[in-house]
């Protein structure tokens, strides 16, 4: 069996009387980088949150190495899955490195002293998201894209081989956007993590997802490679557009032109 694989296999979910993920099944593949798109309202938060275990499945269930991840301890499953959830809040006047720190909880027990380790993974995770210079501020006297980089330093120090982040890039700026996404770029390539995360943009998710998996309705629509999925067909049936699919010269992946009543030539 792969390590740290994760599936999910006839998923119902939802709020309440509400539900709004039916039979769905995903296999997400280990060590690559997935991205989930789909229209407003879809179900990609709701099947992220399941998979994160914030949400009790109604039925099915998501599967970690074959174990059921609603029934893992929680501190078993904090040492193999992190997450950053769609607008995180800081407690009021932590600093960085306090909240940073917080990521290495998951690996201490009752009377677990803290070690070399936790301070060589808090410095590598500032390290890595270019957070040390801010390491001794309050996280809410930073901008938006500073404060996105902390959390991700927080779920680094984590030291996951999963990890799962809800729209990381909502509310940034495209040069932050940009930047956050390099950076869960390299942290695939250079520590082999499995990222699963949630994007609106779907030329983003199209550059830099090895998987992308469109969801319409609470149901799968399509999955694979982005060439296999970003299609104009897709995007019609998804997201209700009419567009154009070309080649990203930058990237060589597919990108979406979206086809309006006005802005077109003639």
């Amino acid at each position: 069996m792969t390590r740290n694989a994760l599936h999910v296999r006839q998923l119902v979910a939802g709020y309440g009387d509400t539900t709004i993920l039916n039979g769905l099944d995903l296999d997400v593949p280990p060590g690559k980088i997935t991205a989930i798109v789909g229209a407003n309202a879809c179900g990609k938060s709701t099947l992220l949150r399941t998979m994160a275990r914030l949400l009790s499945p109604k039925g099915g269930e998501v599967l970690l190495d074959g174990a059921a991840i609603h029934r893992l301890p929680a501190r078993t499953l904090a040492r193999t899955l992190g997450l950053l959830p769609q607008s995180p809040v800081a407690p009021e006047g932590i600093t960085v490195a306090d909240l940073v720190s917080r990521g290495r909880h998951p690996h201490h027990g009752l009377f677990a002293r803290w070690t070399r380790k936790d301070d060589k993974a808090i410095a590598a995770a500032l390290d890595a998201t270019r957070t040390t210079a801010l390491a001794e501020r309050a996280v809410d006297e930073l901008s938006g894209g500073q404060r996105q980089r902390v959390w991700i330093a927080m779920a680094l120090a984590q030291e996951t081989d999963l990890l799962l982040l809800d729209e990381p890039t909502t509310f940034l700026d495209i040069s932050h956007q940009v930047e956050v996404l390099d950076l869960l770029t390299d942290l695939n390539r250079q520590r082999g993590t499995t990222v699963v995360m949630v994007l609106h943009d779907l030329n983003l998710a199209a550059r830099y997802a090895d998987h992308l998996v469109a969801m319409a309705g609470g149901r799968i629509h399509t999955t694979g490679h982005p060439d296999q999925v970003l299609t104009a067909d897709m995007v019609r049936t998804v997201f209700d557009l009419h567009s154009r699919i070309m080649t990203d010269p930058t990237s060589g992946r597919p990108m979406m032109l979206p086809i309006g009543r006005h802005g077109m030539a003639g």
